[in-house]
């Protein structure tokens, strides 16, 4: 099995060639071992009849692929789909390990990414070149890195359906084509190798690839961890180092300064209670302690290593006065180590944090202290026991020893602190109304707030945050709802007790539009004592999420009214004049499709922009991002610059979500990369492109009126078309993917079938699933159609001409480019077959095929291009060696989906089902 057509890969993708020639081949041996001659061969035989077909477009082929396709058993369609899906994961990590090769073969090159194109140009080397020919001064340098946050957050909204067992296997397959790259083997070598290879993919072949159980929020909690260990851990503190030595390099004055911990790890997974009723204030509890043991765990084992590292004989070197008073205090007291004043004082700090963990009920640790110690009462005082050591090797000639092991522990301690992650609390603003209403209404019996006017309830509101007395009462009894959304935050109090306030330092409110929604918040923390009136002082940020097209348009006024309140601002100050907003790309793309949600996005911040400067508020903007184009996917790099000028003021925190959690940051090459790319972004957005002059006038008013005719476009099919629903429903596979065991959270914050309340990732997820990719492209070839009538002898010319000038609509467009490519419509329409009413199939599908063909069509026009992906070859063929191993996939799916609609309950044709989700998943990457 072969992903690459030889007589087209050019010489530098002949590594990638050979590697997935080899996992194919380990696969097919494994099949064949496995299952026999009999499944090998028909695995071939529908391989190379795709390759075929695909090459050349033979009508024979695809005659013969589908008689070979429907008349499989059960039994071996499911042999078939895991052989393919399995097959796709290989290619990933086969692909993800090419780049990781590329990057360090330009690396070794002497150039690292200086003058490479996009999407290299987004490392830190690079970025820091680009400030320094910029002129930028040194001071705001150093200012930016003193206030600068860059924060990827992971979710729990997953459409990565894999098991961890099946990415462990997958992570040990990376690993080893890793270990070929950088080293040369002899041929013992290269055979034991392979057969660590062959073992990994037997082992894969043979672990279900599927959950048998719906996986809790724990669960969901333990899975985010594991990229700590994959990567975080180890590669944030290298991203620092680099920095720091390439900062040292280009300035002397940088030589002696460590840089504050401004790229940080957020999470929502064990406080995004938004429709998930098993998000509770014992589920919040549980996440930050399973994170604050991790982190802990991790400084242990690493304080064991530093230990065994730091053999300092003091006798032969000079040690610091501070270093032996930690000496002495340490309980290790053997005599092989009384000439040891390093090692012992390392021993008396493991002593201490062992102690701390015991403390913070994290229960038996691997390796138990030598003896007993005070535990830490903070986390300053361990960063400051680590620093004792390394000013004494630092001022007595060991300062290469502090450079090792000893710099990247106390990085890490500063960046993950004892709680790991900044883990945010959400909620939904209806909710918040609910729960605030009746403890008004317990409090002062016919106060009626859900029926006062906004104004009402902002004086109200306002009037109840003055006092310092709490409004809730140990004597009342409250509803479930408000009862646990109380605990939640009484939770998060105490939680600033035990971990720091950085371990639960937000609070976002889904579906925020009036200033009530912020205050309500703000009500419900002070009953925690997270808001104190007199003092003046808020502990917990409240970030309003706009993720509605309404909302988007109205989000400026709301957040203008909210700071023209004195009491707000005066909250404000607390947090340091700093606001944090978050703008939602996935709802608003479901809300208003694709061309629209970007516009809107872009003018929300314009607007934001320019209300936070004539308030004086610090302006920190939250990017809610998923892993697909139709929820705000794409190149982080692309998407930071594109930012309208001001929007990124050295802060900007981004979802990482589903799938592409674990395509960026399961592999530590590339996560680091991914890192490298966010702070480059960011350093780049803050100081090159803040003052940046706005788009031309005429750029504006184009790109309105094509969001004005995208959006009636769009919402006429989804919204005002009868029947649409049962078509999506029937022409998709949502409602089985509602019942895969992907997540915790149901797929629609209501029973209901509607669109409007199905959530978006399963409504990406399942357009991706048929090949059509509706969400990242519906209603543009209608608008650029309206725009051309209009102006027929110029218009095609401006829209060019923005496309070549303006970041913003080049990002979209490069964007929705990628997915056109991953689109297929002779697919799709076989999905369509699926609807049982053939009017309403054919009504609905005729419109999306001829809204598919002109928007293709005007994509190249605009852009310029032969075909799809002209700017992006290595991408193109990719993706175009990709469709012979899934077209099999969307086929079998196809037929499964007959089956069990027409009421086979048979267990073999769900598994089926699951298994072709995991495999169409995996071969289109970012889809969900």
């Amino acid at each position: 099995m072969s992903l690459i057509n030889p007589d087209i890969t050019p010489e530098k993708d002949f590594p990638l060639r050979d590697d997935i020639r080899l996992l194919g081949r380990l696969l097919g041996d494994t099949i064949r071992e496995q299952e026999g001659e009999a499944a090998f061969e028909i695995v071939e035989r529908i391989r190379q009849t795709s390759i075929r077909y695909h090459r050349d477009e033979d009508d024979v082929a695809r005659r013969e692929l589908e008689t070979i396709l429907n008349s499989l058993s059960r039994g071996r369609t499911n042999q078939i789909i895991r052989a393919y899906s399995y097959f796709s994961h290989l290619a990933n990590i086969a692909e993800d390990q090419h780049h990781v090769r590329r990057s360090r073969a330009h690396a070794m090159n002497g150039a690292h990414a200086m003058t490479a194109p996009a999407p290299r140009e987004g490392t830190l080397a690079r970025a820091l070149k680009l400030v320094q020919e910029a002129g930028i001064s040194q001071t705001a340098l150093q200012a930016f890195f003193s206030s600068a946050l860059v924060c990827p957050v992971l979710t729990a909204h997953p459409t990565e359906v894999r098991r961890k067992s099946t990415i462990d296997r997958e992570m040990q397959i990376s690993q080893i084509l890793a270990q070929r790259d950088r080293q040369s083997l002899t041929p013992e070598e290269e055979a034991t190798c392979q057969e660590s290879l062959r073992q990994a993919i037997l082992t894969l072949w043979q672990t279900s690839i599927l959950r048998r159980n719906r996986l809790k929020v724990i669960d969901e909690v333990n899975n985010g961890l594991s990229y700590y260990d994959y990567t975080f851990f180890k590669e944030l503190p290298r991203v620092y180092a680099f920095l720091e030595d390439q900062l040292a390099a280009i300035d002397p004055i940088w030589e002696t300064t460590e840089l504050p911990s401004f790229l940080r790890m957020g999470s929502w997974i064990g406080g995004d209670r938004d429709g998930n009723p098993f998000v509770t204030a014992e589920a919040l509890r549980q996440a930050l302690l399973l994170q604050s043991k991790h982190a802990l765990g991790f400084y242990l084992e690493e304080l064991h290593c530093l230990g065994a590292e730091l053999s300092l004989d003091g006798r032969y070197v000079n040690v610091s006065d501070e270093v032996q008073e930690l000496a002495k205090a340490s309980p290790d007291l053997s005599p092989h180590r009384q000439d040891e004043p390093y090692r012992r004082a390392i021993t008396g700090i493991y002593a201490r944090l062992a102690a701390t963990a015991a403390a913070l009920g994290h229960g038996d640790i691997a390796r138990h202290a030598v003896g007993n110690a005070p535990a830490y009462s903070n986390v300053e005082e361990f960063r400051g026991d680590l620093s004792v050591l390394h000013r004494s090797l630092l001022s007595n000639g060991s300062g290469s020893l502090s450079r090792g092991r000893l710099r990247k522990l106390r990085r890490a301690v500063d960046v993950f602190g004892i709680h790991l992650a900044s883990l945010d609390m959400r909620q939904n603003s209806d909710v918040h109304q609910r729960v605030v209403a009746e403890l008004f209404e317990k409090a002062m019996p016919g106060a009626g707030y859900e029926a006062l006017s906004e104004e009402q309830r902002v004086a109200l509101l306002l009037e109840e945050l003055r006092t310092p007395r709490p409004l809730t009462s140990p004597y009342l009894d409250y509803s479930p709802e408000t009862s646990s959304e109380l605990a939640v935050v009484h939770e998060a109090a105490e939680a600033h007790r035990r971990y720091g306030r950085a371990a639960v330092p937000n609070y976002v409110i889904s579906k925020a539009s009036d200033p009530s929604d912020i205050l309500e918040v703000a009500l419900l923390l002070k009953e925690a004592g997270l808001l104190r009136p007199r003092e003046g002082e808020m502990h917990v940020n409240i970030i309003p999420l706009f993720e509605t097209i309404a909302d988007l348009r109205n989000c400026s006024h709301v957040m203008d009214a909210l700071f023209a309140l004195p009491d707000y601002m005066r909250l404000l100050r607390s947090r340091g004049q700093a606001q944090e907003v978050m703008l939602g790309y996935s709802d608003s793309n479901k809300d208003g499709g694709f061309l629209t949600s970007g516009w809107e996005l872009y003018k929300a911040e314009i607007g934001l922009v320019d209300v936070f400067n004539r308030h004086g508020v610090a302006l920190r903007l939250f990017h809610g991002r998923g892993g697909s184009v139709g929820r705000g996917g794409g190149p982080s790099y692309q998407a930071i610059l594109a930012q309208p000028g001001g929007a990124v003021q050295g802060a900007i925190r981004i979802t990482e979500q589903g799938e592409v959690i674990a395509g960026k940051y399961s592999n530590p090459d590339l996560g680091r990369r991914n890192l490298e790319i966010l702070a480059a972004a960011t350093l780049e957005a803050s100081l090159l492109h803040s003052g940046q002059p706005a788009p031309r006038e005429e750029y504006l008013k184009a790109m309105e009126e094509l969001s004005n005719s995208a959006f009636e476009a769009y919402r006429a099919l989804v919204y005002e078309t009868d029947g649409f629903e049962q078509y999506f429903w029937e022409s998709t596979v949502i409602g089985e993917i509602a019942n895969l065991n992907i997540g915790s959270r149901p797929a629609s914050r209501t029973n209901s079938r509607r669109i409007e309340d199905l959530r978006a990732i399963p409504w990406v997820f399942g357009w991706a699933q048929c090949r059509l990719m509706l969400p990242g492209w519906y209603g543009f070839g209608s608008a650029v159609n309206a725009w051309l009538e209009k102006r027929p002898d110029t218009g095609l010319a401006l829209l060019q001409e923005m496309y070549r000038e303006w970041p913003f609509f080049q990002a979209l467009l490069s964007n929705m480019d990628m997915v056109l490519a991953k689109s297929n419509i002779a697919i799709a329409s076989r999905y369509a077959n699926l609807v049982e009413d053939e009017a309403l199939r054919n009504a609905i599908f005729q419109r999306l095929r001829h809204e598919w063909e002109e928007s293709i069509r005007q994509l190249l026009a605009i852009m310029q291009q032969e075909s799809l992906l002209d700017g992006n070859p290595l991408l193109a063929r990719s993706i175009r060696n990709r469709f012979p191993y899934l077209d099999p996939l969307n086929h079998l799916q196809i037929e499964l989906l007959k089956r069990h609609r027409s009421g086979d309950v048979d267990e073999q044709v769900v598994q089926g089902i699951h298994l072709s989700i995991n495999g169409i998943a995996a071969g289109l990457r970012n889809s969900g």
